[in-house]
């Protein structure tokens, strides 16, 4: 017994020997190691993929999602894993999320999460206006969102009435534009959109300009959109451009008075008083400020407007017909307008 003891004191002496069981113990715990690393990234887990390619904006149901298995190492942290969390859900904008591919955590978004990117973009004191347009009006598709564009507009038939064409507003940012179903054409989409309407902001007073103006296809006018030309700034006021179309629109237009609880705007709109002797013979009263303040302009039936300086007009008639006054604020390019017809009832005694 004690030999064996002594020969295996000798044999752990043994410089050698120590060596060689210290690297074969080494050799051993990096396998076991490096085994359980494999072992751990090609253990299969389920995920849920895409059944078929799903464009932006898109709900996504049950029938576009499957389950199947990969390896855990080709999942990353940012891919969803609960069929729960997708089902239901929508892809985010401007993303495609292709047929076979994961669903991850960016791409995913519930339905109050989708913004429209054109509204967050008005700004304060703007009203957001749907412009119809056409692949043709747009070029052929080349109106892009953050493009500047001019708004032109065409008046007359070239028989009853002269045709004008000029430039009504100019100096227009496009949001976005859309198609006929209101989908971004210029989302990020295999899908063929094409150009519907063009979404952008307009002070209160220019959309009221630019609505009235689309109601009137029976004097002859037409609203195209036409783009800026040069380098447009990135910033800039959008304005208005030829007076003589807004008086053409509010001479055949009549504005709604609204009560803000001020008296400024109502004392801006013009009056009319008959003659006591002759109803025929009608007195415009304007504001103080014509040709400085204001551009103030009369219209008799359907001629062309008639621009003053002054702050009382008498005009004559011969028959019977329509009286039209407009004031418009320079500094604002609000207008305020009133219409009368004629005779007018002579109210003093």
């Amino acid at each position: 017994m004690e030999s064996v003891t002594a020969s295996f004191k000798r044999f752990f002496k043994n410089k050698n020997t120590v060596t060689i069981i210290g690297v074969i113990i080494i050799l051993v715990l990096l396998y076991v190691g490096y085994s359980t690393q494999i072992n751990q990234a090609v253990e299969p887990v389920t995920i849920p993929v895409a059944t078929e390619t799903i464009q932006p904006r898109t709900e996504i149901t049950d029938d576009m999602v499957q389950e199947i298995d990969m390896p855990n190492i080709s999942v990353s942290d940012n891919v969803i894993q609960d069929r729960s969390q997708i089902v239901g859900k929508y892809s985010n904008i401007n993303t495609v999320i292709p047929e076979g591919s994961m669903f991850y955590t960016d791409t995913v978004i519930s339905e109050s999460e989708l913004p429209d990117a054109a509204f967050t973009k008005v700004k304060a004191g703007e009203v957001v206006y749907n412009f119809p347009v056409d692949m043709e009006t747009t070029y052929g598709n080349s109106i892009f969102p953050g493009n500047k564009i001019d708004i032109f507009m065409k008046v007359g038939n070239g028989e009853e009435e002269p045709i004008m064409v000029g430039k009504l507003i100019e100096n227009i940012e496009v949001l976005a534009v859309k198609d006929s179903s209101g989908k971004a054409v210029f989302e990020n989409t295999s899908e063929e959109r094409s150009p519907s309407m063009l979404i952008f902001g307009l002070p209160g007073n220019m959309y009221s300009l630019l609505k009235k103006a689309s109601y009137m296809d029976d004097l002859g006018v037409e609203l195209y959109p036409v783009p800026h030309g040069g380098q447009a700034p990135n910033q800039g006021a959008t304005e208005i451009s030829t007076q003589q179309l807004v008086d053409y629109i509010n001479a055949h237009s009549v504005d709604i008075p609204i009560d803000d609880g001020s008296n400024d705007a109502s004392d801006l709109v013009p009056t009319f008083s008959s003659n006591k002797n002759n109803n025929m013979k009608m007195t415009i009263k304007f504001p103080e400020g014509c040709g400085t303040d204001y551009t103030c302009s009369y219209t008799v039936d359907d001629e062309d407007p008639i621009i003053v300086n002054r702050k009382k007009v008498t005009v004559t008639f011969k028959n019977d017909g329509n009286l039209t006054a407009s004031v418009t604020e320079i500094a604002t390019g609000e207008v305020h307008t009133a219409t009368t017809s004629v005779p007018m009832a002579n109210d003093e005694e």
